[in-house]
């Protein structure tokens, strides 16, 4: 079994070049028990990743393996992949293929973006997240819910605590970042590392459920 990874840049593996700054998958692995295979990459959107990725990673989805999908952040930027449009179409059509492969597929909410207002953090994908609930439910496909996960981080943490998950430097402090940067999208290692540890957790949540409802003789979903 194999993990596959589509996303956008707080999913990718970003380059040397970029370091600290990292997406989440990067650091799945040390989590997991079965292989990742990260195709994620910056600025995807659902029809992006179609023409750049798509064809290249279904090509080597098995019976067996997982899909993780998690778009949003760059398909709200664009008229064409409207939340209940062109956006929960071509995430119809990735779940399909991965099932048509027989291979299992999870979605996920966008990671939030760190914006406070005061102690609360400011949601920033309008409906974007609640579509994805949405076909979820419709699909009868494994949501894990990073929206909400990546706000009670910021959260918790507080305003000023939580910019240590994000790529916040300052001047003279890092070679690859020689200006500084404040970033509120893209994580920090250390940010990426809490996610990806909680998608982990999710992920064997979600295997569980399913060799329990196999155990007990459900029907398989097709």
């Amino acid at each position: 079994m194999t993990y596959h990874l589509a996303g956008d840049s707080t999913v990718a593996e970003c380059a040397p070049a970029e370091h600290p700054m990292s997406g989440w998958g990067a650091h799945l692995a040390p989590h997991v028990d079965e292989p990742v295979r990260n195709l994620a990459f910056g600025g995807a959107t659902t029809q992006t990743f179609f023409e750049r990725k798509w064809d290249e990673l279904v090509a080597d989805i098995e019976k067996g393996d997982t899909l993780v999908i998690q778009f949003g952040h760059n398909d709200q930027k664009v008229t064409e992949l409207a939340s209940r449009g062109g956006y929960t179409e071509n995430l119809t059509r990735m779940v399909r293929e991965a099932r048509e492969r027989g291979a299992r597929a999870v979605l996920c909410t966008s990671c939030e973006r760190r914006w406070f207002d005061g102690e609360k953090v400011v949601p920033t994908h309008g409906d974007y997240p609640n579509a994805v609930r949405d076909l979820a439910h419709d699909l009868d496909v494994p949501v894990i819910d990073l929206t909400v996960f990546t706000a009670w981080l910021y959260e918790d943490a507080g305003s000023a605590g939580s910019a240590a998950y994000l790529t916040h430097l300052e001047p003279g402090t890092h070679e690859s970042w020689p200006e500084g940067i404040a970033d509120n999208t893209h994580f920090h290692e250390r940010g990426a590392k809490k996610i990806a540890a909680f998608v982990a957790r999710s992920l064997r949540a979600i295997e569980r459920k399913d060799g329990d409802s196999r155990a007990m003789g459900s029907p398989e979903v097709a």
